[in-house]
């Protein structure tokens, strides 16, 4: 087999950055490869500068002395023609068009200005990312298009037709201790598409998981059979733009996309076994759950820590997510009163911490659920028990020994504690987040409230079953 031509592209050695300067978007292009670690050749390209950014600048990519693989495009759409004419005579493998104003403002000039921009390329043998993109985040390979991006590299892939959501996805999976392998923002796909860079992902043994950000799609049938295929190797979510009419009008104007139907794509992406979201916070929490935990193939989940009302509203969120909150187990009850629990006959699933004496025991119930064979999958509520000493970091990792409770996969509840109401000095928001660190070093995905865990859950179970 053949290597995938996107291998090659996505590690240059060399790259020009055309219409670069100390200040615009050229700018910081370069500003990022440093800051990231590129340790390739940079060559900063305008033919009014001598240096740029402590670089010697080049009046043109045909002046660059030494070999080119890969160029930034930073230049007016009026330009793009003759840079592929300096590329042509280089031998430049691939051109990321940051270029906007071309086919996604639907003007007929315009249009045709992107076709004659593919004609070019192909009689040369280049290829395009873009354009009206922000092109390639390469972590480990020192590639990003802002200097604020992790060098951190992780196993997830991003495709995205959104710059702007690329960026997003990348800020938000950073917070919650998510990192990528490579993302990829495409827009205009007037060459390479969403189908290529799937198929270069599918195949990819540094990235476990692929997320999407997608407005629409090139050759509908090649999609669906490469996400297929994809599916059954590693999981892929995807948030679909243009779901209803007025987002159908948008993606034109965005990407130059044209959406489809939705009931359409609904259909197609159950068959495929693609995992979909609605919006950037659920495709966040869907993500941890199959970043940090192992495959979970059943839906029978238990509970524990909730209290009062919020066990049961905790159990009915479950079910209305697609799980199943099984009676407790016998063995379990048997167990807790061998151990002398006053109240061994009255503790459910979930498991109601405010019945508990003295609120103690939401761990040890948390332990015989994650280990009895009729329970798939846990979720633990975090609450804090004051009347065993003032709250610190080292106090919440004793009374939740999470690491006893790993057996299954684990999903933890901790508030949202943010707003500062009741914490004016911050002390209790900053222990809180320093635990937050310590449950995502132990590969431990957080979340606000039963809502999102429970969704996040059932759509990760989905996934396996659908698989086997």
């Amino acid at each position: 087999m053949s290597p995938n031509p996107l291998e090659a592209i996505l590690h240059p050695e060399s790259i020009a950055i055309a219409g670069a300067s100390e200040t615009g978007d050229g700018g910081r292009f370069i500003l990022s490869l440093v800051k990231l670690g590129f340790k390739g050749k940079i060559y900063p390209v305008h033919p009014k500068y001598q240096e740029v950014l402590g670089f010697k600048c080049y009046p043109s990519v045909r002046d660059i002395p030494g070999n080119v693989d890969f160029v930034i495009s930073s230049i007016p759409a009026a330009q793009v023609l003759n840079l592929l004419d300096d590329c042509a005579v280089k031998g430049v493998k691939c051109i990321h068009f940051f270029t906007a104003r071309l086919a996604e403002t639907g003007r007929q000039d315009a249009i045709e200005l992107e076709k004659e921009m593919l004609i070019k390329a192909r009689a040369a043998g280049i290829r395009i990312i873009g354009p009206n993109c922000m092109g390639v985040y390469h972590p480990a390979w020192g590639l990003a298009w802002n200097p604020g991006m992790s060098n951190v590299p992780g196993p997830m892939g991003l495709i995205s037709q959104s710059g702007a959501l690329a960026f997003e996805l990348i800020e938000t999976a950073g917070a919650r201790g998510m990192h990528y392998s490579k993302g990829i923002s495409y827009g205009n796909a007037v060459d390479f598409n969403e189908c290529d860079y799937l198929e270069y992902f599918a195949q990819d043994d540094e990235t476990k998981l692929v997320v999407m950000y997608i407005e629409g799609v090139r050759d509908g049938k090649r999609f669906l059979d490469i996400l297929q295929r994809t599916t059954a190797k590693k999981p892929v979510i995807i948030l679909k733009g243009g779901r209803g009419k007025s987002g159908t009008r948008a993606t034109a104007s965005h990407t130059a996309s044209l959406a489809g139907s939705a009931e359409v794509w609904k259909t197609a992406m159950k068959q495929t076994g693609a995992v979909t979201v609605s919006d950037i916070e659920e495709l966040i929490d869907v993500a941890a759950a199959f970043y940090f935990l192992p495959p979970a193939n059943g839906t029978h989940v238990g509970v524990a820590g909730g209290g009062g009302g919020g066990s049961v509203l905790a159990a009915d969120l479950c079910e209305e997510a697609g799980l199943e909150v099984i009676p407790l187990p016998v063995e379990i009850r048997e167990e807790l009163k061998k151990q002398g629990n006053p109240v061994w006959d009255w503790i459910s699933n979930p498991a109601d911490f405010s019945i508990l004496p003295g609120g103690a025991g939401t761990d040890t119930i948390a332990k015989m659920m994650a280990s009895h064979p009729d329970i798939d999958l846990n979720i633990v509520f975090i609450v804090p028990r004051g009347s065993r000493g003032p709250l610190t970091v080292e106090s919440l990792i004793t009374q939740f020994p999470f690491d006893d409770m790993k057996i299954k996969p684990l999903f933890a509840i901790l508030y949202d504690r943010s707003s500062g109401e009741k914490d004016p000095t911050g002390r209790i928001t900053g222990i809180f987040n320093d635990f937050k660190n310590r449950l995502t070093e132990k590969h431990i995905p957080v979340y606000p409230n039963i809502t999102r865990a429970a969704n996040a859950a059932a759509k990760m179970v989905n996934y396996y079953r659908h698989r086997t």
